[in-house]
Protein backbone atom coordinates (compact mmCIF):
# COMPACT_ATOMS: atom_id res chain seq x y z
CA UNK A 1 0.00 0.00 0.00
CA UNK A 2 1.48 3.42 -1.48
CA UNK A 3 1.29 6.07 1.52
CA UNK A 4 1.08 9.79 0.75
CA UNK A 5 1.35 11.27 4.11
CA UNK A 6 5.32 13.13 2.74
CA UNK A 7 4.42 16.85 1.01
CA UNK A 8 5.02 15.64 -2.19
CA UNK A 9 5.31 12.73 -5.11
CA UNK A 10 7.25 10.10 -6.50
CA UNK A 11 7.07 8.59 -9.73
CA UNK A 12 5.36 5.43 -8.15
CA UNK A 13 2.44 7.29 -6.90
CA UNK A 14 2.13 9.16 -10.25
CA UNK A 15 1.77 6.19 -12.30
CA UNK A 16 -1.04 4.24 -9.64
CA UNK A 17 -2.45 7.25 -9.70
CA UNK A 18 -2.48 7.44 -13.57
CA UNK A 19 -3.76 3.73 -13.75
CA UNK A 20 -6.76 4.54 -11.88
CA UNK A 21 -7.94 7.53 -13.24
CA UNK A 22 -7.65 5.20 -16.72
CA UNK A 23 -9.85 2.78 -15.63
CA UNK A 24 -12.53 5.54 -14.45
CA UNK A 25 -12.47 6.18 -18.18
CA UNK A 26 -12.12 2.47 -19.72
CA UNK A 27 -15.10 1.73 -17.19
CA UNK A 28 -17.48 4.64 -18.57
CA UNK A 29 -16.87 4.34 -22.48
CA UNK A 30 -20.45 4.08 -23.06
CA UNK A 31 -21.51 6.84 -20.90
CA UNK A 32 -19.09 9.39 -22.80
CA UNK A 33 -19.56 8.35 -26.22
CA UNK A 34 -23.25 8.78 -25.76
CA UNK A 35 -22.70 12.85 -24.65
CA UNK A 36 -20.33 12.97 -27.51
CA UNK A 37 -22.29 15.90 -30.11
CA UNK A 38 -19.15 18.25 -30.49
CA UNK A 39 -16.77 18.70 -32.78
CA UNK A 40 -18.21 16.23 -34.80
CA UNK A 41 -21.37 13.62 -33.33
CA UNK A 42 -19.68 10.31 -33.72
CA UNK A 43 -20.34 8.97 -30.68
CA UNK A 44 -16.77 8.05 -30.21
CA UNK A 45 -14.73 10.04 -27.58
CA UNK A 46 -15.28 7.63 -24.98
CA UNK A 47 -13.41 5.15 -27.03
CA UNK A 48 -10.81 7.53 -28.51
CA UNK A 49 -9.69 8.50 -24.83
CA UNK A 50 -10.07 4.52 -23.53
CA UNK A 51 -7.64 4.09 -26.50
CA UNK A 52 -5.38 6.79 -25.32
CA UNK A 53 -4.93 5.80 -21.64
CA UNK A 54 -4.92 1.57 -22.74
CA UNK A 55 -1.81 3.29 -24.97
CA UNK A 56 0.04 4.23 -21.64
CA UNK A 57 -1.42 1.29 -19.47
CA UNK A 58 0.26 -1.48 -21.62
CA UNK A 59 3.21 0.08 -22.58
CA UNK A 60 4.75 1.93 -19.03
CA UNK A 61 5.66 0.41 -15.68
CA UNK A 62 5.92 2.32 -12.61
CA UNK A 63 9.39 4.22 -12.02
CA UNK A 64 10.31 5.73 -8.41
CA UNK A 65 11.15 8.74 -10.15
CA UNK A 66 8.27 11.24 -11.15
CA UNK A 67 10.62 12.85 -13.79
CA UNK A 68 10.95 9.79 -15.54
CA UNK A 69 7.14 8.78 -14.96
CA UNK A 70 5.55 11.86 -16.25
CA UNK A 71 8.08 11.25 -19.19
CA UNK A 72 7.18 7.97 -20.08
CA UNK A 73 3.02 8.48 -19.71
CA UNK A 74 3.50 11.39 -22.18
CA UNK A 75 5.21 9.46 -24.38
CA UNK A 76 2.68 6.37 -24.30
CA UNK A 77 0.30 9.01 -24.87
CA UNK A 78 1.20 10.81 -27.74
CA UNK A 79 2.04 7.66 -29.33
CA UNK A 80 -1.43 5.84 -28.73
CA UNK A 81 -3.77 9.07 -28.83
CA UNK A 82 -6.93 8.55 -30.72
CA UNK A 83 -9.57 11.01 -31.34
CA UNK A 84 -9.31 14.76 -31.44
CA UNK A 85 -10.02 14.35 -27.28
CA UNK A 86 -7.25 11.64 -26.75
CA UNK A 87 -4.76 13.88 -28.76
CA UNK A 88 -6.26 17.17 -26.97
CA UNK A 89 -5.52 14.73 -23.66
CA UNK A 90 -1.99 13.78 -24.90
CA UNK A 91 -0.82 17.32 -25.59
CA UNK A 92 -1.84 18.29 -22.16
CA UNK A 93 0.53 15.33 -20.58
CA UNK A 94 3.59 16.59 -23.02
CA UNK A 95 2.95 19.83 -21.80
CA UNK A 96 3.11 18.33 -18.13
CA UNK A 97 6.53 16.57 -19.19
CA UNK A 98 8.18 19.58 -20.35
CA UNK A 99 7.31 21.75 -17.71
CA UNK A 100 8.69 19.24 -15.01
CA UNK A 101 11.96 20.03 -13.37
CA UNK A 102 14.07 16.71 -13.43
CA UNK A 103 13.17 15.42 -10.38
CA UNK A 104 12.39 12.27 -8.05
CA UNK A 105 9.39 14.20 -5.99
CA UNK A 106 7.40 17.09 -6.53
CA UNK A 107 5.59 18.90 -4.61
CA UNK A 108 2.17 20.35 -4.64
CA UNK A 109 3.77 24.50 -5.69
CA UNK A 110 5.64 22.38 -8.64
CA UNK A 111 3.40 20.62 -10.01
CA UNK A 112 0.74 23.43 -9.94
CA UNK A 113 2.97 25.46 -11.51
CA UNK A 114 3.96 22.56 -14.04
CA UNK A 115 0.53 22.18 -14.68
CA UNK A 116 -0.34 25.87 -15.22
CA UNK A 117 2.52 26.23 -17.64
CA UNK A 118 1.23 23.09 -19.45
CA UNK A 119 -2.15 25.30 -20.54
CA UNK A 120 -0.52 27.48 -23.16
CA UNK A 121 0.63 23.26 -24.89
CA UNK A 122 -3.10 23.03 -25.22
CA UNK A 123 -4.32 26.14 -27.13
CA UNK A 124 -1.50 26.35 -29.15
CA UNK A 125 -1.95 22.84 -30.64
CA UNK A 126 -5.58 23.43 -31.35
CA UNK A 127 -5.69 25.78 -34.42
CA UNK A 128 -9.31 27.18 -33.39
CA UNK A 129 -9.59 26.25 -29.67
CA UNK A 130 -13.48 26.33 -28.45
CA UNK A 131 -14.37 27.01 -24.65
CA UNK A 132 -16.32 25.12 -23.44
CA UNK A 133 -14.35 21.95 -23.71
CA UNK A 134 -11.96 19.76 -22.25
CA UNK A 135 -9.39 22.78 -22.75
CA UNK A 136 -11.66 24.94 -21.07
CA UNK A 137 -12.20 22.13 -17.36
CA UNK A 138 -8.19 21.59 -17.28
CA UNK A 139 -7.47 25.41 -17.56
CA UNK A 140 -10.35 25.89 -14.35
CA UNK A 141 -8.46 23.19 -13.13
CA UNK A 142 -5.14 24.39 -13.06
CA UNK A 143 -6.53 27.87 -11.64
CA UNK A 144 -7.40 26.02 -8.67
CA UNK A 145 -4.12 24.55 -7.67
CA UNK A 146 -2.48 27.26 -8.23
CA UNK A 147 -4.87 29.29 -5.73
CA UNK A 148 -3.84 26.08 -3.12
CA UNK A 149 -0.17 25.97 -4.17
CA UNK A 150 0.89 27.28 -0.50
CA UNK A 151 -0.78 24.98 1.23
CA UNK A 152 2.46 22.96 0.73
CA UNK A 153 1.90 20.21 3.73
CA UNK A 154 -1.85 19.56 2.39
CA UNK A 155 -1.16 17.90 -1.43
CA UNK A 156 -3.90 15.09 -0.95
CA UNK A 157 -6.56 17.98 0.16
CA UNK A 158 -6.06 19.69 -2.54
CA UNK A 159 -6.56 17.39 -5.23
CA UNK A 160 -9.08 15.79 -3.26
CA UNK A 161 -11.00 19.65 -3.16
CA UNK A 162 -10.21 20.15 -6.82
CA UNK A 163 -13.30 17.97 -7.94
CA UNK A 164 -15.85 20.58 -6.89
CA UNK A 165 -14.25 23.27 -9.30
CA UNK A 166 -13.93 19.95 -11.70
CA UNK A 167 -17.67 19.90 -11.48
CA UNK A 168 -18.69 23.36 -11.24
CA UNK A 169 -16.60 23.44 -14.73
CA UNK A 170 -17.99 20.78 -16.50
CA UNK A 171 -21.81 21.72 -15.91
CA UNK A 172 -21.11 25.23 -17.23
CA UNK A 173 -19.67 23.35 -20.96
CA UNK A 174 -23.38 22.94 -21.33
CA UNK A 175 -23.85 26.89 -22.01
CA UNK A 176 -20.46 27.47 -23.07
CA UNK A 177 -20.13 25.46 -26.14
CA UNK A 178 -23.21 26.18 -27.99
CA UNK A 179 -23.47 22.89 -30.18
CA UNK A 180 -24.11 21.66 -27.00
CA UNK A 181 -26.94 23.88 -25.95
CA UNK A 182 -29.63 21.71 -27.76
CA UNK A 183 -28.62 18.26 -26.29
CA UNK A 184 -28.25 19.64 -22.57
CA UNK A 185 -25.12 17.14 -22.52
CA UNK A 186 -21.94 18.31 -21.11
CA UNK A 187 -18.63 18.04 -23.17
CA UNK A 188 -17.55 14.85 -23.97
CA UNK A 189 -14.09 15.02 -23.42
CA UNK A 190 -14.33 17.31 -20.62
CA UNK A 191 -16.37 14.74 -18.69
CA UNK A 192 -13.66 12.17 -19.73
CA UNK A 193 -11.39 14.31 -17.80
CA UNK A 194 -13.44 14.55 -15.05
CA UNK A 195 -13.77 11.41 -14.17
CA UNK A 196 -10.01 10.51 -14.98
CA UNK A 197 -9.16 13.02 -11.34
CA UNK A 198 -12.17 11.31 -10.37
CA UNK A 199 -10.26 8.16 -10.44
CA UNK A 200 -7.15 9.78 -8.61
CA UNK A 201 -9.00 10.86 -5.84
CA UNK A 202 -10.51 7.75 -5.40
CA UNK A 203 -7.02 6.28 -5.15
CA UNK A 204 -5.77 8.94 -2.76
CA UNK A 205 -8.15 8.06 -0.53
CA UNK A 206 -8.70 4.07 -1.01
CA UNK A 207 -5.17 3.76 -2.27
CA UNK A 208 -5.91 -0.18 -3.30
CA UNK A 209 -2.64 -0.70 -5.59
CA UNK A 210 -3.61 -4.51 -5.60
CA UNK A 211 -6.88 -3.82 -7.67
CA UNK A 212 -5.65 -1.40 -10.12
CA UNK A 213 -3.56 -3.90 -11.07
CA UNK A 214 -6.21 -6.53 -12.08
CA UNK A 215 -7.86 -3.69 -14.21
CA UNK A 216 -5.27 -2.70 -15.81
CA UNK A 217 -3.86 -6.04 -17.48
CA UNK A 218 -7.60 -6.90 -18.40
CA UNK A 219 -8.40 -7.27 -22.30
CA UNK A 220 -10.69 -5.04 -23.33
CA UNK A 221 -12.48 -4.34 -26.47
CA UNK A 222 -12.89 -0.81 -27.28
CA UNK A 223 -16.99 -0.34 -26.82
CA UNK A 224 -18.97 1.52 -28.55
CA UNK A 225 -22.70 3.47 -28.63
CA UNK A 226 -25.49 2.60 -30.38
CA UNK A 227 -26.97 6.37 -29.96
CA UNK A 228 -25.53 7.91 -33.48
CA UNK A 229 -27.79 10.80 -35.63
CA UNK A 230 -27.53 11.17 -38.74
CA UNK A 231 -26.13 14.60 -39.31
CA UNK A 232 -24.50 15.33 -42.42
CA UNK A 233 -20.61 14.77 -42.27
CA UNK A 234 -18.79 17.68 -44.19
CA UNK A 235 -15.38 16.13 -44.08
CA UNK A 236 -15.36 12.21 -44.36
CA UNK A 237 -12.07 11.07 -43.06
CA UNK A 238 -10.95 11.57 -39.13
CA UNK A 239 -7.36 11.48 -40.22
CA UNK A 240 -4.47 11.20 -37.34
CA UNK A 241 -0.80 10.70 -38.05
CA UNK A 242 2.61 10.84 -36.10
CA UNK A 243 5.12 12.76 -37.77
CA UNK A 244 8.82 12.84 -37.01
CA UNK A 245 11.90 15.73 -37.58
CA UNK A 246 9.36 18.39 -38.74
CA UNK A 247 11.31 20.56 -40.55
CA UNK A 248 9.03 23.28 -40.82
CA UNK A 249 7.51 24.57 -37.94
CA UNK A 250 4.20 23.63 -35.98
CA UNK A 251 2.21 26.68 -36.56
CA UNK A 252 3.05 25.90 -40.81
CA UNK A 253 2.19 22.76 -39.98
CA UNK A 254 -1.31 23.24 -38.75
CA UNK A 255 -1.37 26.08 -41.82
CA UNK A 256 -0.78 22.99 -44.22
CA UNK A 257 -3.43 21.47 -42.04
CA UNK A 258 -6.29 24.20 -42.46
CA UNK A 259 -6.14 24.00 -46.09
CA UNK A 260 -7.07 20.37 -45.83
CA UNK A 261 -9.86 20.23 -43.10
CA UNK A 262 -10.75 21.23 -39.97
CA UNK A 263 -10.58 20.03 -36.06
CA UNK A 264 -7.15 20.13 -36.56
CA UNK A 265 -5.11 19.51 -33.29
CA UNK A 266 -1.22 19.07 -33.67
CA UNK A 267 0.37 18.07 -30.48
CA UNK A 268 4.12 17.48 -29.04
CA UNK A 269 7.19 18.76 -30.70
CA UNK A 270 8.77 19.30 -34.17
CA UNK A 271 10.79 15.82 -32.94
CA UNK A 272 7.61 14.24 -32.66
CA UNK A 273 4.30 15.68 -32.94
CA UNK A 274 1.06 13.78 -33.68
CA UNK A 275 -1.36 15.59 -35.77
CA UNK A 276 -5.43 15.41 -36.13
CA UNK A 277 -7.54 16.25 -39.00
CA UNK A 278 -11.04 16.00 -40.36
CA UNK A 279 -10.73 15.97 -44.46
CA UNK A 280 -12.12 14.48 -47.27
CA UNK A 281 -8.65 14.01 -49.23
CA UNK A 282 -6.25 11.94 -46.96
CA UNK A 283 -4.09 11.13 -49.98
CA UNK A 284 -3.62 15.17 -50.94
CA UNK A 285 -2.74 15.74 -46.91
CA UNK A 286 0.07 12.86 -47.27
CA UNK A 287 1.84 13.88 -50.09
CA UNK A 288 2.16 17.43 -49.12
CA UNK A 289 3.58 16.13 -45.91
CA UNK A 290 5.85 13.66 -47.32
CA UNK A 291 8.72 15.72 -47.65
CA UNK A 292 7.94 17.81 -44.49
CA UNK A 293 9.27 14.86 -42.10
CA UNK A 294 9.36 11.23 -41.26
CA UNK A 295 5.43 10.05 -41.42
CA UNK A 296 5.86 6.79 -38.58
CA UNK A 297 2.61 5.97 -38.45
CA UNK A 298 -1.28 6.90 -39.85
CA UNK A 299 -4.78 6.22 -38.38
CA UNK A 300 -7.79 7.28 -41.07
CA UNK A 301 -11.41 6.53 -39.92
CA UNK A 302 -14.15 6.89 -42.05
CA UNK A 303 -16.53 8.68 -40.46
CA UNK A 304 -19.12 8.26 -43.04
CA UNK A 305 -19.35 4.58 -42.82
CA UNK A 306 -19.07 4.74 -39.08
CA UNK A 307 -22.17 6.55 -39.48
CA UNK A 308 -23.62 3.75 -41.32
CA UNK A 309 -23.13 1.31 -38.97
CA UNK A 310 -24.93 2.59 -36.46
CA UNK A 311 -27.68 4.61 -37.91
CA UNK A 312 -28.49 3.31 -41.59
CA UNK A 313 -27.39 -0.30 -42.29
CA UNK A 314 -28.53 -1.46 -45.55
CA UNK A 315 -28.37 -5.44 -44.03
CA UNK A 316 -27.87 -7.35 -40.55
CA UNK A 317 -24.66 -8.61 -42.21
CA UNK A 318 -21.34 -6.99 -42.04
CA UNK A 319 -18.67 -7.53 -45.02
CA UNK A 320 -15.12 -6.93 -44.86
CA UNK A 321 -12.26 -7.15 -46.84
CA UNK A 322 -8.49 -5.92 -47.60
CA UNK A 323 -7.46 -2.95 -49.52
CA UNK A 324 -5.73 -5.22 -51.99
CA UNK A 325 -9.17 -6.31 -53.23
CA UNK A 326 -9.71 -3.96 -56.45
CA UNK A 327 -13.93 -3.13 -56.30
CA UNK A 328 -14.86 0.65 -57.68
CA UNK A 329 -15.52 2.85 -54.73
CA UNK A 330 -19.34 3.28 -56.26
CA UNK A 331 -19.47 -0.46 -55.46
CA UNK A 332 -17.96 -0.45 -52.13
CA UNK A 333 -19.96 2.60 -50.58
CA UNK A 334 -23.11 1.24 -52.11
CA UNK A 335 -22.61 -2.09 -50.11
CA UNK A 336 -21.40 -0.83 -47.30
CA UNK A 337 -18.10 -2.79 -47.08
CA UNK A 338 -15.28 -2.62 -44.35
CA UNK A 339 -11.92 -2.19 -46.49
CA UNK A 340 -9.08 -2.26 -44.01
CA UNK A 341 -6.14 -0.91 -45.25
CA UNK A 342 -2.67 -2.49 -45.50
CA UNK A 343 0.20 -0.90 -44.39
CA UNK A 344 2.36 0.78 -46.87
CA UNK A 345 6.42 2.21 -46.37
CA UNK A 346 8.02 4.37 -49.02
CA UNK A 347 11.63 4.31 -46.68
CA UNK A 348 10.59 5.89 -43.78
CA UNK A 349 7.41 7.11 -44.79
CA UNK A 350 4.19 4.98 -43.47
CA UNK A 351 1.21 4.88 -45.51
CA UNK A 352 -2.02 3.47 -45.60
CA UNK A 353 -2.85 1.53 -48.82
CA UNK A 354 -5.82 3.33 -50.80
CA UNK A 355 -6.63 5.69 -48.08
CA UNK A 356 -3.57 7.89 -47.52
CA UNK A 357 -2.38 7.11 -50.99
CA UNK A 358 -3.91 6.77 -54.07
CA UNK A 359 -2.64 5.01 -57.34
CA UNK A 360 -1.83 8.17 -58.84
CA UNK A 361 0.32 9.12 -55.91
CA UNK A 362 1.85 5.89 -55.42
CA UNK A 363 3.01 5.74 -59.10
CA UNK A 364 5.00 8.54 -59.46
CA UNK A 365 6.84 7.36 -55.97
CA UNK A 366 7.20 4.38 -57.53
CA UNK A 367 9.16 5.86 -60.01
CA UNK A 368 11.01 8.24 -58.46
CA UNK A 369 11.82 7.32 -54.90
CA UNK A 370 15.32 5.69 -54.59
CA UNK A 371 13.58 2.77 -52.12
CA UNK A 372 11.39 0.38 -53.30
CA UNK A 373 8.20 0.34 -50.85
CA UNK A 374 7.59 -2.46 -48.30
CA UNK A 375 4.29 -3.79 -47.32
CA UNK A 376 3.21 -5.08 -43.90
CA UNK A 377 0.42 -6.97 -42.75
CA UNK A 378 -2.88 -5.76 -41.00
CA UNK A 379 -2.48 -6.18 -37.14
CA UNK A 380 -4.96 -8.49 -35.08
CA UNK A 381 -5.87 -5.14 -32.75
CA UNK A 382 -6.89 -3.36 -36.11
CA UNK A 383 -9.58 -6.10 -36.86
CA UNK A 384 -10.15 -6.49 -33.46
CA UNK A 385 -11.27 -2.77 -33.14
CA UNK A 386 -13.42 -3.18 -36.23
CA UNK A 387 -15.13 -6.28 -35.28
CA UNK A 388 -16.12 -5.09 -31.53
CA UNK A 389 -17.71 -2.08 -33.26
CA UNK A 390 -19.49 -3.98 -36.15
CA UNK A 391 -20.48 -6.70 -33.53
CA UNK A 392 -22.33 -4.29 -31.67
CA UNK A 393 -24.62 -3.47 -34.43
CA UNK A 394 -25.03 -6.27 -37.00
CA UNK A 395 -26.17 -10.38 -36.71
CA UNK A 396 -22.71 -11.25 -38.04
CA UNK A 397 -19.71 -10.53 -39.95
CA UNK A 398 -18.22 -11.92 -43.04
CA UNK A 399 -14.46 -11.22 -43.70
CA UNK A 400 -12.48 -11.67 -47.03
CA UNK A 401 -8.89 -11.49 -47.54
CA UNK A 402 -6.10 -11.83 -49.97
CA UNK A 403 -4.26 -15.02 -50.08
CA UNK A 404 -2.40 -16.26 -46.78
CA UNK A 405 0.41 -17.46 -48.68
CA UNK A 406 0.85 -13.39 -49.34
CA UNK A 407 0.42 -11.64 -46.28
CA UNK A 408 -0.28 -12.48 -42.66
CA UNK A 409 -3.55 -10.60 -42.61
CA UNK A 410 -5.87 -13.09 -42.74
CA UNK A 411 -4.56 -15.07 -39.58
CA UNK A 412 -4.51 -12.07 -37.97
CA UNK A 413 -8.22 -11.40 -38.75
CA UNK A 414 -9.02 -15.04 -37.88
CA UNK A 415 -7.33 -14.80 -34.51
CA UNK A 416 -9.09 -11.08 -33.92
CA UNK A 417 -12.56 -12.70 -35.49
CA UNK A 418 -12.69 -16.01 -32.78
CA UNK A 419 -11.88 -13.36 -29.74
CA UNK A 420 -14.69 -11.14 -30.77
CA UNK A 421 -17.00 -14.06 -31.55
CA UNK A 422 -16.53 -15.28 -28.22
CA UNK A 423 -16.86 -12.24 -26.38
CA UNK A 424 -20.47 -10.85 -28.02
CA UNK A 425 -21.83 -14.43 -29.16
CA UNK A 426 -22.09 -13.57 -32.83
CA UNK A 427 -20.85 -15.37 -35.84
CA UNK A 428 -17.75 -14.08 -37.00
CA UNK A 429 -16.36 -16.11 -40.41
CA UNK A 430 -13.15 -15.44 -41.90
CA UNK A 431 -12.10 -16.90 -45.24
CA UNK A 432 -9.01 -16.89 -47.13
CA UNK A 433 -9.83 -16.02 -51.03
CA UNK A 434 -6.47 -17.80 -52.25
CA UNK A 435 -6.37 -14.72 -54.64
CA UNK A 436 -6.41 -11.42 -54.46
CA UNK A 437 -6.70 -8.00 -56.38
CA UNK A 438 -9.87 -8.36 -59.05
CA UNK A 439 -10.84 -11.97 -58.24
CA UNK A 440 -10.90 -10.68 -54.22
CA UNK A 441 -12.94 -7.82 -55.78
CA UNK A 442 -15.37 -10.61 -57.84
CA UNK A 443 -15.60 -12.82 -54.44
CA UNK A 444 -16.33 -10.24 -52.34
CA UNK A 445 -18.79 -8.55 -54.56
CA UNK A 446 -20.75 -11.25 -55.08
CA UNK A 447 -20.94 -11.82 -51.15
CA UNK A 448 -21.98 -8.66 -51.25
CA UNK A 449 -24.72 -9.31 -53.54
CA UNK A 450 -25.88 -12.41 -51.98
CA UNK A 451 -26.40 -10.55 -48.63
CA UNK A 452 -28.45 -8.36 -50.33
CA UNK A 453 -30.91 -10.65 -51.42
CA UNK A 454 -31.14 -11.93 -47.99
CA UNK A 455 -29.62 -15.32 -48.09
CA UNK A 456 -29.47 -17.21 -44.98
CA UNK A 457 -25.65 -17.14 -43.56
CA UNK A 458 -24.47 -20.51 -44.09
CA UNK A 459 -25.63 -20.38 -47.82
CA UNK A 460 -23.21 -17.18 -48.36
CA UNK A 461 -20.81 -18.78 -47.01
CA UNK A 462 -21.41 -21.73 -49.26
CA UNK A 463 -21.33 -19.94 -52.26
CA UNK A 464 -18.43 -18.09 -51.05
CA UNK A 465 -16.32 -21.15 -50.64
CA UNK A 466 -17.70 -21.95 -54.36
CA UNK A 467 -16.87 -18.79 -55.50
CA UNK A 468 -13.65 -19.05 -54.60
CA UNK A 469 -12.82 -21.56 -57.01
CA UNK A 470 -14.39 -20.19 -60.41
CA UNK A 471 -12.60 -17.07 -59.98
CA UNK A 472 -9.64 -16.48 -61.57
CA UNK A 473 -6.99 -13.99 -61.74
CA UNK A 474 -4.36 -12.71 -65.39
CA UNK A 475 -1.49 -9.82 -65.21
CA UNK A 476 0.41 -9.21 -68.26
CA UNK A 477 3.50 -7.38 -66.71
CA UNK A 478 4.99 -4.75 -69.15
CA UNK A 479 8.19 -3.72 -67.41
CA UNK A 480 9.87 -6.84 -64.89
CA UNK A 481 12.23 -4.24 -63.07
CA UNK A 482 9.61 -3.82 -60.15
CA UNK A 483 9.59 -7.38 -59.91
CA UNK A 484 13.10 -7.63 -59.42
CA UNK A 485 13.35 -4.70 -57.42
CA UNK A 486 10.92 -6.51 -54.91
CA UNK A 487 12.43 -9.64 -54.96
CA UNK A 488 9.56 -11.49 -56.68
CA UNK A 489 12.00 -12.00 -59.75
CA UNK A 490 15.83 -12.74 -59.03
CA UNK A 491 18.56 -10.46 -60.17
CA UNK A 492 19.93 -13.47 -62.72
CA UNK A 493 16.75 -14.53 -64.07
CA UNK A 494 15.17 -10.80 -64.36
CA UNK A 495 18.55 -9.71 -66.26
CA UNK A 496 18.06 -12.75 -68.74
CA UNK A 497 14.19 -12.04 -69.40
CA UNK A 498 15.08 -8.33 -69.70
CA UNK A 499 17.95 -8.70 -72.23
CA UNK A 500 15.42 -11.10 -74.42
CA UNK A 501 12.40 -9.08 -74.19
CA UNK A 502 10.27 -11.53 -71.85
CA UNK A 503 7.15 -10.32 -70.29
CA UNK A 504 5.80 -12.82 -68.07
CA UNK A 505 1.98 -13.88 -67.64
CA UNK A 506 1.07 -14.50 -64.02
CA UNK A 507 -1.88 -16.02 -62.12
CA UNK A 508 -3.04 -17.90 -58.86
CA UNK A 509 -2.99 -21.79 -58.36
CA UNK A 510 -5.84 -23.32 -56.30
CA UNK A 511 -3.90 -22.79 -52.80
CA UNK A 512 -3.21 -19.12 -53.50
CA UNK A 513 0.31 -19.05 -54.49
CA UNK A 514 1.76 -17.00 -57.49
CA UNK A 515 1.91 -19.06 -60.71
CA UNK A 516 4.51 -17.98 -63.51
CA UNK A 517 1.38 -18.89 -66.09
CA UNK A 518 3.46 -17.87 -69.40
CA UNK A 519 5.94 -15.90 -71.36
CA UNK A 520 5.96 -13.87 -74.73
CA UNK A 521 7.62 -11.44 -76.16
CA UNK A 522 5.66 -8.04 -76.28
CA UNK A 523 2.56 -7.50 -73.63
CA UNK A 524 0.56 -7.42 -76.97
CA UNK A 525 1.16 -11.14 -76.57
CA UNK A 526 1.10 -11.63 -73.55
CA UNK A 527 -2.43 -10.09 -73.79
CA UNK A 528 -3.37 -12.04 -76.58
CA UNK A 529 -2.10 -15.30 -74.54
CA UNK A 530 -4.33 -14.58 -71.66
CA UNK A 531 -7.52 -13.85 -74.04
CA UNK A 532 -6.81 -17.29 -75.79
CA UNK A 533 -6.77 -18.85 -72.51
CA UNK A 534 -10.16 -17.29 -71.47
CA UNK A 535 -11.62 -18.45 -74.08
CA UNK A 536 -10.62 -21.79 -73.75
CA UNK A 537 -11.43 -22.11 -70.23
CA UNK A 538 -15.06 -20.28 -70.76
CA UNK A 539 -16.28 -23.21 -73.05
CA UNK A 540 -19.10 -24.96 -71.33
CA UNK A 541 -19.54 -22.05 -68.78
CA UNK A 542 -21.29 -18.71 -68.14
CA UNK A 543 -18.97 -15.87 -67.17
CA UNK A 544 -20.77 -14.20 -64.01
CA UNK A 545 -18.73 -11.00 -64.19
CA UNK A 546 -14.80 -9.65 -64.84
CA UNK A 547 -13.19 -6.84 -64.01
CA UNK A 548 -10.22 -5.04 -66.01
CA UNK A 549 -7.12 -3.97 -64.02
CA UNK A 550 -4.73 -1.72 -64.77
CA UNK A 551 -1.77 0.04 -63.04
CA UNK A 552 -1.55 3.32 -64.29
CA UNK A 553 -2.74 2.73 -68.06
CA UNK A 554 -6.43 3.41 -68.86
CA UNK A 555 -5.58 3.12 -72.48
CA UNK A 556 -4.13 -0.43 -72.16
CA UNK A 557 -7.15 -1.17 -69.75
CA UNK A 558 -10.19 0.44 -72.44
CA UNK A 559 -8.03 -2.06 -75.33
CA UNK A 560 -8.51 -5.02 -72.74
CA UNK A 561 -11.95 -4.18 -72.35
CA UNK A 562 -13.25 -3.91 -76.01
CA UNK A 563 -11.45 -7.57 -76.41
CA UNK A 564 -13.26 -8.22 -73.04
CA UNK A 565 -16.55 -7.89 -74.33
CA UNK A 566 -16.12 -9.44 -77.74
CA UNK A 567 -15.04 -12.85 -75.68
CA UNK A 568 -17.99 -12.34 -72.86
CA UNK A 569 -20.40 -10.19 -74.70
CA UNK A 570 -20.76 -8.52 -71.16
CA UNK A 571 -19.14 -5.01 -70.04
CA UNK A 572 -17.32 -5.09 -66.69
CA UNK A 573 -18.55 -4.62 -63.79
CA UNK A 574 -15.14 -2.07 -62.46
CA UNK A 575 -12.47 -0.78 -64.29
CA UNK A 576 -10.06 0.06 -61.85
CA UNK A 577 -6.28 1.46 -61.12
CA UNK A 578 -4.95 -2.04 -59.92
CA UNK A 579 -3.96 -1.65 -55.53
CA UNK A 580 -0.94 -0.28 -55.26
CA UNK A 581 0.32 -3.16 -52.89
CA UNK A 582 -0.30 -5.19 -55.89
CA UNK A 583 0.80 -2.71 -58.07
CA UNK A 584 4.20 -2.48 -56.28
CA UNK A 585 5.07 -5.67 -58.36
CA UNK A 586 3.33 -5.76 -61.45
CA UNK A 587 4.68 -2.40 -61.87
CA UNK A 588 4.28 0.92 -64.03
CA UNK A 589 1.51 -0.69 -67.12
CA UNK A 590 0.20 -3.79 -66.11
CA UNK A 591 -2.45 -5.17 -67.04
CA UNK A 592 -4.71 -7.48 -65.49
CA UNK A 593 -8.34 -9.46 -66.29
CA UNK A 594 -9.74 -11.09 -63.48
CA UNK A 595 -13.34 -13.13 -63.61
CA UNK A 596 -15.62 -15.13 -62.21
CA UNK A 597 -17.62 -18.05 -63.69
CA UNK A 598 -21.20 -19.08 -62.60
CA UNK A 599 -21.42 -22.23 -60.49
Amino acid sequence: MYKIEAPYINGKFLYYAFVAGGNQILQHQIEINRINVFPVNDKDTGTNLASTIRSVIDNIKPHKSYKTTVNNIADAALMGARGNSGVIFAQFLHGLSRETMNKPNITLPEFAESVSKSIPYLYKAITNPVEGTMITVIKDWSDFLNTKKEAIHDFKNVIIDSIEVLEKSLAETTFKLKALNKSGFVDAGAKGFVLFIKGVIDFIINRKIRNLNIVSHESISLIHTEDVTNEEIMHRFCTEAIIKNLNINKTELQNLLSENGDSIVVAGSESICRIHLHTNHPAAVFYQLKDKGCITFQKVDDMVRQQEVVSSRKWNIALVTDSSCDLSQELIDYYQIHVVPINLNFGDNHYLDKVSIQPDQFYDLLETQAEFPKTSQINEQAFTNLYSHLASHYDAIIAVHLTGQFSGTYANSYKAAERISKEFNKAVHVIDSKSLSGALGLIVLKTAQNIEAGLALESIIDSLEKDIIQSKIFVSVRDLKFMIKGGRVSKPKGLIATTFGINPVISMDKNGKSLLFGKTFSQKASLNKIYRHIKKISAGKTVWNYIVLHAHNPEGAQMAVSKMLEITGLEPISVVDISPVIGMHAGNGAIAVSLMFNH
